[in-house]
């Protein structure tokens, strides 16, 4: 009688453990849906669109890459080019830094 007693209440401390779980994996799906996602993020984009400058430079090159898409292709080959040009010239930069602190020990 004492062992049925015992599984009853492991059963019942199980049940209520799965009723918690049921219920957490309920409040996330929530979260999850197209519409909550939605009103959070109209709750928060009218007090961050408007104050940050960054977003609107963002957002207006965004616009130039949609309407000329060729000229936005060449810039981004010539700024990748560049950006690796001053990479290697930044390197060269610090290569020459070094010699001349190890010729500056050597005096």
């Amino acid at each position: 009688m004492r062992r049925l007693h015992e599984l009853e209440a492991r059963r019942r401390s199980l049940m209520a453990r799965c009723e918690q779980q049921r219920l957490e994996i309920a409040y996330r799906l929530a979260e999850l849906s197209p519409a909550a996602q939605l009103s959070n993020w109209t709750r928060r984009a009218p007090t961050s669109a408007a104050t940050h400058p960054f977003k609107w430079l963002v957002s207006l090159a965004t616009l130039l890459v949609m309407m000329r898409e060729r000229r936005v292709v060449g810039l981004i080959g010539k700024v990748s080019a560049g950006v690796a040009l001053l990479s290697r010239a930044t390197a060269i930069v610090r290569l020459l830094r070094q010699i001349r602190s190890l010729s500056g020990a050597v005096r």
